[in-house]
């Protein structure tokens, strides 16, 4: 039904990284897929914990999540990945490494994310209370070449699932009959937009 690949979602923090990345699995999960979600705010807990924000320990980090995919995509899984991953020489690396590495970026104004801040981060981080914040004090790196870019400010939710779906079957990770299917109304979410 599919072969292993690794699925990079990068951006700026609120930009629909967690949330599409979930989605995505959901869907293909229904479809047979096996597939592993590696969620950065689930691993700087766990697989990366103890390092930092400085650019050595976000690489670190960056590099740690790149060995997993590695080894699940290599295994016939379509790991996915969502992490901020600021630094393109660190998601450069991955593609390098990584066969059917697939990198999307997930693009959205700051300004756009200012005014969500779901977390109050943006908030926290632009009086200082928080360092090192990506996108605020800290560079972001646009990539220079993804396979795809969503732009969460005015695509919907729904729209950039199937864009994503369209991808792998053009990059024959899963097959056409699998990406027209719609969505079951277990995995169907009555929010049609990011928050």
């Amino acid at each position: 039904m599919n072969s292993g690949c690794t699925l990079w979602f990068t951006g700026l923090s609120g930009s629909g990284k967690s949330t599409l990345s979930q989605l995505v699995a959901t869907r293909l999960r229904a479809l047979g897929a096996r597939v592993e979600v590696l969620d950065g705010d689930i691993t700087r807990t766990l697989l990366c914990q103890g390092l930092g924000f400085s650019r050595q320990d976000r690489e670190e980090n960056i590099r740690r999540i790149g060995f997993v995919c590695e080894l699940l995509s290599r295994n016939g899984v379509i790991a996915i990945a969502a992490a901020i991953s600021p630094y393109r020489a660190s998601r450069d690396e991955l593609r390098k490494r990584i066969p059917n590495f697939i990198e999307i970026h997930m693009n959205c104004p700051v300004e756009v994310l200012i005014k969500r801040d779901v977390k109050g981060l943006y908030k926290k981080a632009l009086a200082g209370e928080i360092k090192q914040f990506t996108g605020i004090s800290d560079p972001y790196e646009s990539p220079a070449a993804p396979e795809l870019t969503i732009d969460s400010s005015k695509e919907s939710i729904e729209s950039s699932v199937a864009r994503i779906l369209h991808s792998l079957e053009k990059l024959q990770i899963i097959s056409s009959a699998i990406a027209d299917l719609p969505a079951s109304p277990a995995t169907a979410k009555s929010v049609t937009t990011f928050s």
